[in-house]
Formats: C-alpha cells, sequence, structure tokens
C-alpha cells in the first residue's frame, strides 16, 4: 500500500510541476539539480608529423607541467564556439568552430564538479604560427604524443581518456556491472 501511495504522490507531483510556467520549472530545476563548470577542451594534433603524431601542448603559470588548449565556457556559449575562442586566445592559432570535431568521449565528467567538452583538429604545423601572451601561457609547442614532457595532472588524466600520456589505459575508470 505504501509503494502504490508514493507512486500516486510522485504522479500528482509532476502534474502540478508540468501545469507552472516554464520559467518557474526551470528554476525549481536549477535550484535541484547538481551545478557543474563546463569548459572546452582542444586536442590540436600535426596533420603533417610523421609516426605517433605531434600534439600541442602549453605551459601556462605557475609552469610545473604542459596543458592542453582549453578555458571555460560563457553562458549560453556553444561547445565547439568556446573551444575555437580558447585556442585563439592563448596560441593565435584561429580555427573555425565547424573546423573541430567532437572526441570520443566528448564530454568528460571529472569528480570535483566539472565537465570538459573535448574536440579535435588537424592543421599542418609548418603552417601555424604561435602567438602567447606572456602571461596566461608562457610557451606553446609540438610535441610527440610517443615523447611527452612532464604534464600537469589534470592534463595527463584527460589525455588517458583517449589513450595517450602516462596514464593511457587507466581511465576511464570501469563502471559497475550492478543495476541501481
Amino acid at each position: 500500500m505504501i509503494l502504490r501511495s508514493r507512486r500516486t504522490g510522485r504522479a500528482v507531483a509532476y502534474q502540478v510541476f508540468y501545469r507552472l510556467p516554464l520559467p518557474v520549472r526551470r528554476r525549481l530545476v536549477r535550484l535541484a539539480v547538481p551545478k557543474y563548470i563546463v569548459g572546452a577542451v582542444t586536442l590540436l594534433r600535426d596533420s603533417e608529423a610523421d609516426g605517433a603524431g605531434r600534439l600541442l601542448l602549453l605551459r601556462q603559470p605557475p609552469g610545473r607541467g604542459w596543458t592542453l588548449p582549453a578555458g571555460l565556457l560563457q553562458r549560453g556559449e556553444n561547445p565547439a564556439v568556446g573551444a575555437a575562442r580558447e585556442l585563439h586566445e592563448e596560441t593565435g592559432v584561429r580555427l573555425p568552430p565547424s573546423g573541430l570535431r567532437p572526441a570520443v568521449p566528448n564530454a568528460v565528467v571529472h569528480a570535483k564538479g566539472w565537465v570538459d567538452v573535448v574536440f579535435t583538429a588537424e592543421v599542418p604545423a609548418s603552417s601555424i604560427e604561435f602567438t602567447v601572451d606572456g602571461a596566461e601561457v608562457f610557451e606553446a609547442a609540438w610535441h610527440p604524443l610517443d615523447d611527452l614532457p612532464k604534464l600537469t595532472w589534470p592534463t595527463a588524466r584527460l589525455l588517458a581518456y583517449y589513450d595517450i600520456g602516462p596514464l593511457a589505459g587507466q581511465f576511464p575508470p570501469p563502471l559497475p556491472d550492478t543495476l541501481p
């Protein structure tokens, strides 16, 4: 009997919820769901590289490791637009958002409440001239995939989702086989 009354209560709650004006429903959902910070990341490869290939990495403050071109999305910004914007701001490389392909997986959800939307692209390194500001980015350089420099922990972990770098094959962690 308790299950039936709980089910009836949920049904009534949903009926009331869906009769509310859309702005009120949106506000209630925003209050009830978890909050995430969303960033956009670009894995930019050298299309002219031999062997395993080369990847664009950045050395940013405090300069203890290399990172990927990335940044936070602005409110309402399309993830591909944000990735192209951040790539240009940090390196001077200008690619149209349509030139970025969603990586697989396209979104990486981190345990600390942020989500990275990841894109890939290939460009000929000989046609690229980096422009870094020295404040947000100290240096931008191509690095061979089979000989990467010291990476920051978040970068090494993110690259591992794509079987790149020192943690390759360790992420994503296996999911349990049990049903909720």
